[in-house]
């Protein structure tokens, strides 16, 4: 009985922390500013599912409208039925203004990937060993391999990281995973894979021999 009591425990505070970030990210959508990207590169990923969004979104609007006219003379009804419509539409804006405002960000010791809300994962540079642009399509509910993480929109992803040493990744739920190769979407992955691979391997070269003294 405990464990299920804190099992949904954390659920439910993982679900209020989603809430919040969505909201989070609808208010600085509408205010045109980006989270946590002062001092570094930014590189966005949801231009190939945009239209898919607000596509969605907008049939959403179309049911909220249906709904409230077959439903106006039920006001019980209609009232739970409005407020769950409403959420829907917030929820996919909130979806897609968080892949807007929380881009992956490339600093001068760290690689930030990330996906609207879901994911957040840092990866140390000096633990990459290899970057590549690469196309895949990954369906979304593919099972994944161990030691790997894909990140697809609009189920491909344009680059792959070979790491090192394994970064741990958390599920929405809070698993633990441990992954060597991650896949992603950028998009532009050409610019970003350069820029990756240039710090990268300015970090292996050798320091140069000093001079013999006179």
């Amino acid at each position: 009985m405990r464990t299920a009591k804190r099992t949904a425990s954390v659920l439910l505070r993982h679900l209020l922390r989603h809430e919040l970030r969505l909201l989070h990210s609808l208010a600085l959508w509408l205010t045109r500013r980006t989270h946590e990207t002062q001092g570094k590169q930014a590189f966005g990923y949801a231009r190939g599912q945009s239209l898919v969004m607000f596509g969605f979104a907008f049939v959403c609007v179309v049911e909220t409208l249906t709904m409230s006219v077959l439903l106006r003379s039920y006001p019980a009804a209609h009232r739970i039925v409005l407020v769950l419509d409403v959420y829907t539409v917030l929820f996919v804006v909130g979806l897609h203004a968080a892949s807007v405002v929380r881009p992956h960000t490339l600093g001068p010791d760290t690689l930030r990937i990330r996906r609207a809300v879901h994911v957040d994962l840092r990866i140390p540079l000096h633990h990459i060993t290899a970057v590549r642009r690469e196309l895949r399509i990954t369906p979304d509910r593919q099972e994944r391999p161990e030691g790997e993480l894909d990140l697809p929109i609009g189920s491909q992803t344009t680059v792959t990281l070979e790491l090192a040493e394994p970064v741990v990744h958390f599920t929405f739920l809070g698993r633990r995973r441990d992954v060597r190769l991650v896949r992603f979407h950028a998009d532009d992955a050409d610019t970003l894979v350069d820029l990756v691979g240039t710090i990268t391997q300015a970090r292996k070269a050798p320091s140069p021999i000093p001079g013999l003294p006179a």
